[in-house]
């Protein structure tokens, strides 16, 4: 059986601090508006929908206790569709819908929900702990560095300087403003109200459409201290990887993922229940999955799943239309690129987390269906998803436009 995405709906991204718009909506009431969102677009009953998947990175305190299911009830969902919490790290929204899927195909679901949720200005990254970074057994057993020495050992390993990162992360801020001033994200994204029906945000807040080489120049390499300096990340990625001599710091807040608040959801269902409501499938799944690989630099793993899933699906790099690879740091995606050959054109076309920013448990839902609008927008047919994933993974999908 196979899978057909039908509709796909996200929050605009707001800043990840106390200022941000979006930081007096509780992760319950973001990722609710975002499921009420799917079944008013949609029509759909909700005593149809069997599950509810829902990625989230940092599950504690008011984003803990299976936020999946205690949102399926808030959104006012039959009380029949079940909700799960999953984390992939990075690539949990992703996941969540690959999850989504898989339901769908097996037979276990008619309609499935994949998505995700990040308050991060609300609960701050980390905050669930966990033995890979605090457990010195554990820690020492797997070379852990924060995910920061990691993208820096990917830039001096594979040859970017500080102006190729930076020149990268100019790029996918022009590209993101065009994209927002041509209305290339109006079908997706939904506007945020507050308890009084207000609008609180309409569009990706952390967006800086002005910055420049000259003011990316001036910031100074967030990650240098705790690489040279105590703990001394750098000398532990050095002992993984002798053949470098030492690492080029290069990566700071303007060429790294932002901070932000975000939800998003995508609606998967077979092609029986689509019918059942009129509705036309946007796409289907060709392909999906994730993959592990070394965790030190953590950060390569995308190129490796979008290597398996292009053999699983029987397709080669020239039948992919669009790529969008999450901007966890401008170095993942200029390897990437290295890696498979790819013209810079054909992904991220939009912009990507660098500037709009990286609501960590939702982004996978989130690239997904900026793939499918532009899909859309272009009349192109394919294209593959990808994350990098914290502890050395990669996520990805591949859909077809229909």
């Amino acid at each position: 059986m196979e899978a057909y995405i039908y509709d796909a709906v996200r929050s605009p991204r707001g800043r990840g601090k106390n200022d941000g718009a979006l930081h007096e909506i509780t992760p319950i009431a973001l990722v609710s508006q975002v499921l009420a969102a799917l079944r008013d677009r949609t029509g759909i009953d909700t005593a149809d929908v069997d599950d509810v998947i829902l990625g989230c990175v940092t599950p504690v305190g008011e984003q803990g206790a299976d936020i999946a299911r205690v949102a399926v009830l808030n959104a006012d969902y039959a009380e029949t569709t079940a909700g799960v919490q999953i984390n992939r790290f990075c690539a949990s929204g992703l996941e969540a819908v690959n999850m989504a899927a898989a339901k769908v195909m097996s037979g276990e679901a008619d309609f499935a929900i994949g998505g995700g949720v990040e308050s991060m200005s609300r609960i701050p990254m980390a905050s669930d702990g966990g033995a890979w970074a605090t457990d010195p057994a554990v820690a020492y057993k797997t070379y852990f560095a924060p995910q920061g020495i990691g993208a820096d050992l990917i830039a001096t390993k594979f040859g970017f300087s500080r102006t190729d990162v930076d020149a990268y992360a100019i790029e996918s801020q022009k590209r993101a403003k065009r994209a927002w001033d041509e209305g290339r994200f109006v079908r997706s994204v939904l506007p945020i109200r507050d308890v009084i029906g207000e609008v609180v945000l309409d569009h990706d807040e952390h967006m800086r459409p002005d910055a420049d080489m000259q003011s990316l120049g001036a910031l100074k390499p967030s990650f240098k201290a705790m690489g040279e300096d105590m703990p001394g990340f750098d000398a532990i990625a050095l002992q993984r990887y002798p053949e470098v001599e030492r690492i080029d710091h290069v990566h700071h807040a303007g060429n790294s993922s932002g901070i932000v608040d975000g939800a998003a959801g995508v609606l998967v269902g077979s092609k029986a229940m689509g019918e059942k409501y009129g509705l036309k499938p946007r796409a289907r799944i060709r392909a999906m999955g994730s993959i592990g690989s070394e965790p030190m630099i953590m950060l390569t793993g995308p190129e490796s799943i979008a290597h398996k899933l292009l053999k699983r699906a029987g397709m080669g790099k020239n039948d992919i239309d669009l790529w969008e690879l999450n901007e966890a740091f401008a170095s993942v995606v200029l390897r990437y690129m290295q890696a498979l050959d790819l013209d810079h054109d054909r992904i991220n076309v939009n912009g990507g987390a660098i500037a709009m920013g990286h609501p960590l448990g939702a982004t996978g839902a989130m690239v997904l269906g900026t793939a499918l609008d532009e899909l859309e927008r272009t009349g192109k047919g394919t294209a593959l998803i990808n994350l990098c994933v914290g502890a050395g993974m990669g996520t990805g999908t591949i859909i077809e436009r229909l």
